[in-house]
């Protein structure tokens, strides 16, 4: 009898894309994607530690899974991610229901641990200090048909107080361009329009293999992709990024004009309690330089507030940059304490209340300058790359969504008569801007293209693009230089 999974993935991008290895594996075992995970005889978390209520997010949703496991002994639960890294076999401690608990660095083992846990009737934990196995080389099953992601990198090499990640990541470790580029052909082989490249620090990518300039290459590579169509990455660190991967943006017709920027604060002297090692003129300063030589970017950021120490001023620091980056959206996040990391020790914790009346400010803020740029797209003609899910329709207009090239949401109206039949998740249309929302756009008006893709035909099909995973090995960019003596380091590379 085939078995059955569900995957819950808690976290960022590179979660998701883990989730997609995942599913990829245990379809190759033989298991089949449930559609309600009520009903699955595997259930998959794939968890992350970023957050102060991750602990109690994970142990609450394995509160809910333990009556299920009760009425069906045969049913498998699995911890995986982040969280799984850094609790270890406390999971199985606090829940002796859990079957399978693995880390962030041997993903690929999940279907063999699944049947020794069943095989030996006793919960399988295994946890690696090093990664086992790139995930690029695992199977993956996709969740979109127009969009995917592509890992370039794992782990990260810096180190933030207040981020638990390169403990729980490991080291960065890059892929070479060769083995990007087989994966994007691969997608764009089944159809993706549009693929985003992932790293905790996309920028440094590069620094394993010698080659600081490394990503700017890679994004110019992406542009002599035939059939893609957009290229978007994150996300960047401040520190590392430099004008020539500016000038890549700028200068390949297929990465898109969006740029996600942690600003994380504006205050010098927190982000050196952060050791963010660059300042808030650096930051400024690479803005004004993407903004010139892309005037249309759309620039993003993510920023915390209640930081150790954090004091008005600093506040007030943050606040001022914000309102000159005009950031078209930004992830504010309270501070987390998160046990082992630097900043959870330091003195100045700021009160919970403080810590609220800055963040309910700093949103009302940044709610206000994203309006002011969303306003001045109000007539201005957009494509849209039509998506599933995303944001809010209204009923009665029955609008659908996409995102504009530079990753801004436009909900808009399927209609007129520049429509080939239905519009689909996966289609490019045009259309007109006529409203604008701190957090999104509108386009009412008549469509002015629509174009079919292999991609809608794909979505409305219901199938998914199932890459078999990329090995080691491949080409990188150009020609190999000719080795020369004394240039080896004794081992093999990667």
């Amino acid at each position: 009898m085939t078995k059955s999974f569900y995957i819950r993935t808690f976290g960022c991008q590179m979660n998701v894309h883990d989730s997609e290895r995942l599913a990829g594996q245990l379809e190759e075992a033989g298991y089949v994607a449930a559609a309600d995970g009520e009903a699955a005889d595997v259930v998959v978390l794939n968890t992350c530690a970023v957050r102060e209520n991750a602990d109690n997010k994970l142990y609450g949703h394995l509160g809910h899974l333990r009556p299920r496991k009760a009425g069906n002994p045969g049913m498998q639960i699995a911890v995986g991610g982040c969280l799984a890294q850094k609790d270890r076999g406390e999971i199985v401690k606090r829940a002796p229901w859990v079957d399978v608990v693995f880390g962030t660095h041997n993903i690929g083992a999940l279907p063999v641990l699944l049947e020794r846990a069943r095989h030996n009737a006793e919960a399988q934990v295994e946890i690696l200090e090093s990664l086992e196995t790139f995930p690029s080389t695992l199977p993956a099953r996709r969740e979109s048909a127009y969009s995917g992601w592509v890992s370039i990198s794992v782990g990260c090499n810096n180190t933030c107080t207040f981020c638990i990640v390169p403990s729980l990541r490991g080291k960065e470790r890059d892929r070479r361009p060769g083995e990007v580029l087989a994966e994007v052909e691969a997608l764009v082989a089944e159809g993706v329009l549009e693929v985003t490249l992932l790293g905790q620090n996309v920028n440094s990518y590069g620094v394993e293999f010698g080659d600081r300039l490394a990503f700017g290459k890679l994004l110019r590579a992406c542009g002599s992709v035939d059939g893609l169509e957009r290229v978007r990455f994150t996300s960047p660190h401040p520190a590392a990024f430099t004008n020539d991967v500016i000038h890549a943006m700028a200068e390949t017709p297929n990465v898109c004009h969006q740029l996600h920027m942690p600003l994380q604060s504006g205050s010098d002297r927190v982000l050196k309690q952060m050791r963010r090692s660059y300042r808030s003129s650096r930051f400024l300063s690479i803005l004004d330089n993407v903004r010139a030589a892309m005037p249309d970017a759309a620039i993003t950021t993510d920023i915390i507030v209640g930081f150790p120490g954090e004091t008005d001023e600093d506040f007030e620091a943050t606040l001022d940059v914000v309102r000159q980056a005009r950031f078209s959206s930004a992830f504010t996040f309270q501070y987390s304490k998160r046990p082992g990391t630097p900043a959870a020790d330091m003195a100045g914790q700021v009160p919970k209340a403080v810590v609220q009346e800055r963040y309910d400010r700093l949103v009302a803020l940044q709610d206000e300058i994203a309006w002011d740029e969303n306003k001045k797209l109000v007539g201005r003609t957009v494509e849209l790359l039509v998506a599933a899910g995303e944001g809010r329709k209204d009923a009665e207009t029955h609008r659908m969504s996409g995102r504009a090239r530079d990753g801004r949401l436009v909900h808009f109206t399927p209609e007129g008569s520049a429509i080939d039949t239905a519009v689909r998740p996966g289609d490019i249309v045009e259309t007109t801007v006529t409203y604008a929302a701190p957090h999104h756009l509108v386009a009412d008006g008549a469509l002015l293209s629509h174009r079919r893709t292999r991609a809608g035909d794909n979505t409305e099909a219901g199938l998914r693009p199932k890459t078999s995973g990329v090995s080691l090995g491949l080409p990188s960019f150009g020609t190999p230089a000719p080795a020369t003596a004394g240039s080896g380091a004794g081992g093999c590379a990667l």
